[in-house]
């Protein structure tokens, strides 16, 4: 499994606080989680595909091309704000 993680606004587009868990048999990169998303909730798509959206795997920012394993975390920040 792949344990998804949202924060900021996006946990506001997902059922469980705890993000969610993949089956990474179909899961090779970020894209993909990206994908099975799409599928799944449109919304949240919409908002983690944003160009100033970052994404990390185990704590390290990566690309959406950037590879994913079993046990692996990903996570999608939202932009900065504040003041």
């Amino acid at each position: 499994m792949i344990r998804v993680l949202f924060f900021g606004s996006f946990t506001d587009l997902v059922d469980s606080p705890d993000g969610i868990q993949l089956d990474s048999g179909n899961i090779h990169s970020v894209a993909d989680i990206i994908a099975s998303i799409a599928a799944s909730n449109p919304a949240l798509h919409r908002e983690i595909t944003a160009p100033q959206v970052m994404c990390a795997v185990n704590q390290e920012i990566v690309p959406a091309s950037a590879a994913v394993s079993e046990g692996d975390e990903v996570a999608f920040l939202p932009p900065v704000t504040g003041g």
